[in-house]
């Protein structure tokens, strides 16, 4: 299993990157992501953090670690310029806090994250058609999710990603300890989104995809 949506004190989680990283393990994950919200006023703070436990604990953890943010709630006028400034800084991973149905996402949020051409767009709701074959053309892997609430909509993510052709992963969104699912309860997820057993295991792959790119961009720095 990969997990590449975490969160930890740097935001709202309620773990630090250390214990985050070891309950993933524990749980059966071989790798992850720290993704803390993020806007312009703490990408520095996240960062110049998260970069430096990412990098200290894999070899030790047993686990890939990596070090991104997630996007919230910024104008989608700005998310581009934001996710560039992401990227300078030095983060391996850019996710767009997408527009779930039980928050009040700026409506246009969806279609501003692929077109800067994001990694992950996170739990987008009520994803278009439009939206979603940008996302095919662009590369911008949707996300389905275990989170309460913010699963609602895995279904018709699950069905657009199929009618376009998008790529599909699969995420925890954690924030606390008893997030980090079992690969049971992860397969049930994804099959309850109406995934088939293939297409939950090419979402799968998906992720090791996004590990094997951001462990290659390191090796080539």
């Amino acid at each position: 299993m990969i997990d590449l949506h975490t969160h930890t004190t740097f935001s709202d989680g309620e773990l630090i990157p250390a214990e985050s990283a070891r309950r993933a393990k524990h749980a059966g994950y071989t790798a992850m992501a720290f993704t803390d919200h993020a806007d312009p006023s703490n990408l520095g703070l996240i960062l110049g953090n998260v970069l430096e436990v990412a990098g200290q604990y894999s070899p030790y953890v047993g686990i890939d670690l990596f070090a991104g943010v997630e996007l919230t709630h910024i104008p989608p006028g700005l998310i581009a310029d934001t996710a560039q400034q992401a990227r300078d800084l030095g983060a391996q991973l850019v996710v767009v806090h997408g527009e779930t149905i039980v928050e009040p996402v700026v409506q246009g949020t969806n279609l501003a994250a692929i077109e800067a051409g994001v990694d992950i767009l996170a739990h987008p709701g009520l994803i278009t058609d439009q939206e979603a074959a940008l996302a095919a053309e662009k590369g911008v892997f949707l996300e389905i999710t275990t989170r309460g609430g913010h699963s609602y909509t895995n279904g018709h993510v699950a069905g657009m990603a199929r009618k376009h052709g998008a790529l599909l992963v699969i995420n925890n969104d954690a924030h606390a300890p008893r997030d980090f699912i079992s690969a049971a309860m992860r397969a049930q997820v994804a099959l309850g989104a109406g995934l088939s057993e293939d297409e939950m295991q090419r979402a799968e792959a998906n992720s090791r995809a996004l590990v094997d790119r951001m462990i290659s961009r390191l090796t080539d720095r």
